[in-house]
């Protein structure tokens, strides 16, 4: 006769399970189940849970995004300093530090371990009996900041760590009574940071500089539904009980976090010598604009850890591991002018006009300052040579003023006091760096706003660019977004350089964007902090405009990846009574403002499945092939990875189909894929 299975027996296996899936995504990068299958065992944990309430742990999957921001950040000593490290610059300093850890050593066996130095932040975690207790930021090396709610959202920190016993033991304890601290640095990866700018950019928002500084606000937000958003990563690198170091060798730690479940990079070499460590760095600078996250460099660690403890550490750093810093991609040039640009929301940037120059293998022409603040801290002016830095896809950033090469010639530069395009007041709210032209007609916010939303993740209005912008918004003949579903054609072809054809195309585009995806709308309505991905989010739960707008702060702040911040803007946006007239005006037009529903399950061929589009498809944009398998439950990504299920490849396409190949991954071309959407 079977055994009966408890709750409780019910409950730890299917956490269990989870736990397994989610290591195999975020840390091993290899699903063995669709994100479907993954969906339907949170449910069903989720309906366990929510009939024995009581049986809910901490540790459970369900539990990593708390409910409601935090009011501030406890202040944390670290049992042992998270010390900084010693830079080298050149492999003549790297040499260096060999000669002074071989005298140290004094003739005994000695040998390295050389890691990435990844561009982020580091924290320590905390895991008491496994499951993770607590976790500090680096803060100052002595004490830290509590991020515990946060570091719950980043999916490579699992919640509770693996039992394991590999060959080494830590000590002779019994793994489930230890208090272990792994400390990691934690980051955002490249095609993330892309995206949260790209988005940041679209509420005229400023950029993040780097993805260092981007991992350092998301990991200090007040509100954890804001930092899961922005899908932080973490790699594991060092390892302690108390105060000390429980293996024999810093390469026994690391592999021993990777058996936990930790994430652990890859991208790490046992060296028996300096010179393999040289080898390394020199490989791996030529590899780094591959990689999926920025690196700055190597960390260099002495392996034994006895010789650690032993070598000791100076005030600020530790005698036995080095930075090996690679030469930043930086470039001198003049700045010809400063002017400040007013967007869609009022936001004033000021951004300089460089004399070009080519910077890590494109030309630099501009680079944003961001804001008054910057402006003051750099002391930039007008004819100032200056030192930029780009690194990878970053925008170029103004790290420095080189005043010794100052002629006296230079003009200081001074923010306006009206808005620059229609002469309106100036507003910086206090605690924001940021000053806005508040007139309500101003038309650079205009022309911003419906360049926004004829934009090609908005409504895809083709042919709808600056300049006719421009002349449809002097010309009075455009006012907002409703106003371009009543041009004639007399009217376009009234206007400078629109010939009959021209016309008519940009009105078949016109009409052609009221059939756009209730998300596109959302989107293109430009609401602040409402990216194309939330856009998406709020379409699907609320279904139609019309529900949205009714929508409470509460009700929004509980859908999944909605923060309080985005919940209390789309809530302002809708208080507006020329905001409703507007939606109203839409639809009257003929604009959707509904989802389409749709019939049946969704299609197996997608359902869960990841998708990566290259090339040119004849009978599709790239928007609606995307659409076309988000409808259908698959998911579209712009890189090609383990993950990916489906490479659609169309004509000339390129890098992504030879890494779909070397990959081993499925390539179909148009006409496949078409024969799947039937």
């Amino acid at each position: 006769m079977a055994k009966a299975v408890s709750v409780e027996q019910q409950f730890e296996k299917l956490r269990d399970e989870i736990r397994r899936h989610e290591e195999l995504y975020y840390v091993h990068d290899n699903p063995q189940i669709s994100d479907r299958e993954y969906d339907a065992l949170i449910e069903r944990l989720q309906d366990l849970e929510q009939e024995h309430p009581q049986l809910i742990t901490s540790d459970s999957p369900t539990q990593r995004v708390g409910g409601r921001p935090v009011e501030g950040f406890a202040q944390v000593v670290h049992r042992r300093p998270m010390l900084s490290l010693d830079n080298s610059y050149n492999i003549d300093e790297l040499r260096a530090f060999d000669q002074r850890c071989q005298r140290l050593a004094d003739g005994r066996a000695l040998d390295y371990v050389a890691e990435l130095k990844i561009d982020g932040l580091s924290i320590a975690l905390h895991y008491e009996n496994q499951v993770l207790a607590r976790a500090v930021t680096r803060g100052d090396g002595r004490i830290g900041e509590e991020v515990t709610a946060n570091a719950r959202t980043i999916r490579s920190i699992p919640l509770k760590l693996r039992e394991t016993r590999g060959s080494s033991k830590i000590s002779d304890l019994k793994f489930q009574i230890l208090n272990l601290e792994i400390r990691g640095e934690a980051f955002i990866p490249r095609k993330v940071f892309e995206r949260i700018n790209a988005e940041r950019e679209d509420q005229n928002e400023p950029r993040f500089a780097n993805p260092r500084n981007a991992a350092a606000g998301t990991l200090r937000q007040l509100d954890p539904k804001i930092t899961a958003s922005r899908r932080l990563e973490m790699f594991a690198y060092d390892l302690l009980t108390g105060e000390r170091k429980p293996f024999a060798t810093h390469w026994e730690a690391l592999n021993w976090m990777q058996q936990a479940g930790l994430r652990v990079n890859p991208e790490r070499v046992l060296c028996k010598s300096i010179e393999e460590v040289i080898e390394f760095a020199t490989r791996m600078e030529a590899r780094r604009d591959d990689l999926d996250y920025e690196i700055d460099g190597l960390v260099v660690k002495v392996n034994s850890t006895a010789l650690q403890d032993e070598f000791g550490t100076t005030n600020k750093a530790p005698r036995w591991a080095i930075a090996y810093k690679y030469a930043a991609r930086q470039a001198t040039t003049q700045v010809l002018s400063i002017v400040v640009q007013v967007g869609r929301t009022g936001a004033l940037t000021p951004v300089a006009n460089l004399e070009p120059v080519v910077l890590a293998g494109t030309t630099v022409s501009r680079a944003t300052l961001h804001n008054p603040d910057e402006v003051k801290r750099l002391g930039i002016r007008i004819g100032d040579w200056v030192l930029i830095e780009k690194g990878g896809d970053v925008i170029p950033k103004v790290l420095k003023v080189i005043e010794a090469k100052r002629t006296g010639e230079e003009k200081i530069f001074r923010m306006p006091r009206k808005c620059p395009v229609c002469g309106g007041e100036i507003s910086r709210p206090e605690g924001e760096v940021v000053s806005r032209c508040v007139a309500a007609d101003c038309p650079a916010q205009l022309e911003g706003r419906l360049l926004h939303f004829a934009s090609r993740r908005a409504m895809r209005i083709e042919g709808l660019g600056e300049s006719l912008v421009h002349q449809l918004v002097e010309s009075g003949k455009v006012h907002d977004a409703g106003d371009l579903y009543s041009l004639t054609f007399e009217t376009v072809t009234g206007l400078e350089r629109m010939a009959k054809k021209s016309a008519s195309n940009l009105l078949a585009q016109i009409e052609a964007s009221k059939q756009r995806d209730l998300a596109n709308l959302i989107y293109a309505l430009g609401l602040r902090h409402v990216g194309d991905r939330t856009a998406t989010t709020l379409a699907r739960q609320f279904g139609s405009l019309a529900a949205l707008s009714k929508a409470t702060v509460a009700e929004l702040d509980d859908v999944p990846e909605i923060g309080l911040t985005v919940a209390q803007s789309v809530r302002d946006w809708f208080d507006d009574e020329g905001n409703l007239a507007l939606c109203d005006r839409l639809a009257a037009a003929g604009v959707r403002t509904r989802m389409e529903k749709t019939t049946g399950p969704a299609d197996d061929k997608f359902a869960g499945k990841l998708f990566v589009l290259t090339g040119s498809l004849g009978d599709f944009t790239r928007d609606e092939a995307r659409a076309a398998i988000e409808s259908r439950g698959g998911r579209v990504s712009s890189s090609v990875s383990k993950k990916t299920d489906f490479v659609v490849a169309g004509e000339e396409a390129g890098s992504k189909l030879d890494k779909a190949t070397s990959l081993g991954v499925t390539v179909v071309d148009e006409q496949t894929f078409k024969k799947m959407l039937m």
